[in-house]
């Protein structure tokens, strides 16, 4: 059975933001903390087929998923690194 090509898109940008992240820790850098906030961004928004299960709902068809706080723990890293350099 075919596995659907927004659910692939989904897991390598889950890959994405996880390299990000660690690239980011290991060699801190502006550059690193730009590109994993993109990523970071990227994921919240597209993020649809591997969400998991909803942990607050703002309405009946918007809330903060699991995943979501993948995009806020790079938004973090993303942050401690710009402080890390300045």
């Amino acid at each position: 059975m075919p596995v659907a090509t927004s659910f692939f898109h989904g897991l390598v940008l889950l890959n994405l933001l996880f390299v990000c992240g660690a690239w980011a820790l290991a060699r801190p850098s502006r550059h690193a903390a730009f590109v994993l906030i993109g990523v970071s961004v990227l994921w919240v928004l597209l993020n649809g087929p591997i969400e998991g299960a909803i942990i607050y709902s703002f309405t009946s068809t918007n809330g903060l998923t699991e995943s979501d706080l993948l995009g806020v723990a790079g938004l973090g890293i993303a942050i401690y690194t710009l402080r890390r350099r300045a």
